[in-house]
């Protein structure tokens, strides 16, 4: 059984700052409640009681939550200069068990983290339907639903199977894979987000693409997508899950 998350929250969110502030993208707040806050309230209540969180950007804001929601702050030190990998290998000296990955900046629909943590294989990637959000990660699989490639740029993908939701299932050995090809590829692995890694290392560790397609969710890394998640999507997780 799983009990433990990563979830990175280092990046600057230089696209909402202007509306939001220097507060780091976890704790723009949706009906009152920051959504980082929301995002732990689920994974506790599905047993997930050992919760890292990857930090750069504003750190003290998640310090100080850590303090009162027992949660583990690791700092990534060069989060200007560097990407979402380089925040997640930075976690290797505390994540040594399977584990679930979240960005920062999501609001989903509860069922996300049950259909992820009841998929048997030890490797998965959380992947919806179509969602018009405008800013949206192109998943490509092969015919047995396993990470093929990804992209923003659907042009240079061959078929569409789903699209990133930011949610995956990572094992401990592939993760200590990952981090083993991130020390033998520095320059690579210093300036690439964590989803482009796996793509880069499905080959040697497979990733099943589970895809829910009528999964209400979305980011926010714009005042766009701010609006979008506070008029329309949480509205329709609120009443769903109530």
């Amino acid at each position: 059984m799983i009990n433990t998350a990563a979830i990175l929250a280092a990046g600057l969110g230089s696209r909402i700052k202007e509306s939001h502030g220097d507060r780091p993208k976890g704790f723009i707040q949706i009906d009152s409640v920051p959504i980082i806050e929301r995002s732990i309230d689920i994974l506790k209540s599905h047993g997930i009681s050992n919760i890292f969180i990857g930090t750069g950007h504003h750190s003290e804001h998640y310090e100080r939550l850590a303090s009162t929601r027992s949660l583990h702050c690791i700092k990534n030190p060069d989060y200007e200069n560097t990407g979402s990998f380089y925040t997640l290998t930075n976690m290797k000296n505390e994540l040594n068990t399977d584990f679930l990955l979240l960005e920062s900046d999501l609001i989903y629909e509860a069922r996300a983290i049950t259909r992820i943590i009841e998929n048997s294989q030890p490797n998965v990637i959380l992947a919806s339907g179509e969602t018009n959000s405008g800013d949206e990660v192109f998943i490509e699989a092969n015919v047995d639903n396993y990470l093929e490639s990804l992209s923003k740029d659907i042009r240079s993908i061959s078929s569409v199977f789903g699209e990133l939701v930011g949610i995956s299932k990572i094992s401990a050995g592939t993760y200590k894979n990952l981090c083993m090809w991130a020390a033998n590829n520095k320059r690579t692995a210093h300036q690439i987000h964590y989803e482009q890694a796996l793509a880069i290392n499905s080959k040697e560790d497979p990733f099943l693409v589970e895809k829910i397609p009528d999964l209400i969710w979305s980011e926010i890394d714009t005042i766009e997508q701010y609006m979008r998640v506070r008029d329309i999507i949480f509205p329709k997780i609120a009443s769903k899950e109530i």
